[in-house]
């Protein structure tokens, strides 16, 4: 017998500061927290929503705290997706801010490494974006709940 697949949502909506970053990934790590994730695979979902929303923060923003950052975070069976969304300035040349060290703010001595580090952590990737519209990552990840974890090994 095939078991129904059950989705569960949730969002927040929060301005764009980077003091709002600890609390977004520390939500979304808690509604995932019903699956039973390995630790492995909340540190690093906890580590791609800070480094999308520290994006959207100071590239999207430009570190103008009126901006307003959205987060959407589906579990299907035990598969997450999470949705980050600024209405910012949006990416001129998506496949070159995906370049390692890539960043549009040397002056920051900022890595340029947020999107390779998604694409590490993450068994998906994908960016949406418009100049003067904004930016959406979608982040997909199947996890393997504790429970199954001794199963695998």
């Amino acid at each position: 017998m095939i078991k129904p697949v059950h989705t569960n949502f949730m969002e927040l909506c929060f301005n764009a500061r980077s003091e709002n970053e600890s609390f977004a990934r520390v939500a979304v790590a808690a509604f995932l927290s019903q699956l039973d994730p390995t630790i492995e695979d909340l540190t690093d979902i906890k580590t791609v929503v800070s480094e999308a929303v520290t994006n959207s923060v100071i590239h999207g923003y430009e570190e103008d705290p009126e901006g307003v950052i959205l987060i959407r975070t589906e579990i299907e069976g035990t598969k997450i997706c999470v949705q980050i969304t600024d209405y910012g300035l949006g990416i001129e040349d998506v496949a070159e801010a995906r370049q390692p060290l890539y960043t549009s703010k040397p002056e920051l001595e900022r890595s340029g490494m947020g999107f390779t580090i998604m694409e590490n952590f993450m068994d998906e990737v994908m960016i949406h974006s418009k100049l003067g519209e904004g930016t959406t990552i979608q982040l997909v990840k199947q996890l393997t709940p504790q429970s199954q974890q001794s199963l695998v090994n």
